[in-house]
């Protein structure tokens, strides 16, 4: 196939980026995005030219680290697909495609199609471990785990920290991840002894770091890569509530 790129290039954080239009030909079908991008970037160094920055890593679709809005949409027209994982038969012969990096005030760009995602960690950091000593590894049905919280646990494991449904949210909130990292501890019995604070701590790094507010609006479950369900939020949502309303003393809680 041939095909026209127009990529978002931008050389600094503090610089003024722009779409700049790419050729490319004979783009097998069976490359996957990245390699497409690899191609383009071979040809760009041997032309003496500056290669597109763009994050990569296990291009298995696990590491989350492969970020791009490909016409449009986060990860590209294929549900469940990171970009590392969609390949070219998705698009046609002649296609004008538009690549550009997450657009969100807290995934600033770093260079090219590179945004810094520091934000997730600081989500992390406040609340998304457990404290209690597990020593080694206990017998599988040492601790009883009701299926449906096994499954939705195992179900919010799977985020990969890629930042889709924050670049997909009109608001640019990161509710789907925060969520999610809460989810795969307060279902678990490990994860009881935080299980309120952890909440609000990740709650308000999540608010500090300058992600917007969730509307339910859904598109970030729609993009998401691996599938975590809109209603993870909604076990956050029920676990902060009942958070707050222990640390104000509210009767019954």
């Amino acid at each position: 196939m041939n095909l026209t790129l127009r990529i978002w290039r931008q050389k600094g954080p503090e610089d003024k980026g722009q779409m700049v239009t790419y050729q490319v030909q004979d783009v097998s079908p069976d490359m996957s995005f990245l390699e497409m991008l690899d191609v383009l970037n071979e040809r760009l160094i041997l032309d003496g030219d500056e290669p597109v920055a763009f994050d990569h890593d296990c291009r298995e679709g696990i590491c989350g680290m492969c970020s791009l809005m490909i016409n449009g949409e986060a990860h590209g027209p294929q549900r469940g697909t990171t970009a590392c994982q969609l390949h070219m038969r998705q698009f046609s012969d002649g296609d004008t495609i538009d690549i550009e990096p997450w657009r969100a005030r807290a995934f600033p760009v770093v260079k090219d199609l590179v945004v810094d995602r520091n934000a997730f960690d600081k989500i992390i950091s406040a609340g998304g471990y457990i404290t209690a000593p597990t020593g080694s590894a206990p017998e599988a049905h040492s601790t009883p785990v009701a299926k449906a919280d096994a499954d939705a646990a195992f179900s919010s494991a799977a985020c990969i920290g890629c930042g889709a449904c924050v670049a997909a949210c009109p608001n640019g909130s990161g509710m789907l991840f925060t969520a999610a990292k809460i989810t795969q501890l307060s279902l678990l019995p490990q994860g009881q002894p935080e299980r309120y604070t952890r909440v609000i701590g990740m709650v308000d790094a999540h608010d500090e770091a300058g992600f917007g507010g969730c509307t339910n609006i859904g598109e970030c479950a729609a993009a998401c890569p691996k599938g975590i369900p809109l209603n993870t939020i909604g076990r956050l949502n029920r676990d902060y509530l009942k958070a707050t309303s222990k640390r104000a003393g509210t009767p019954g809680s």
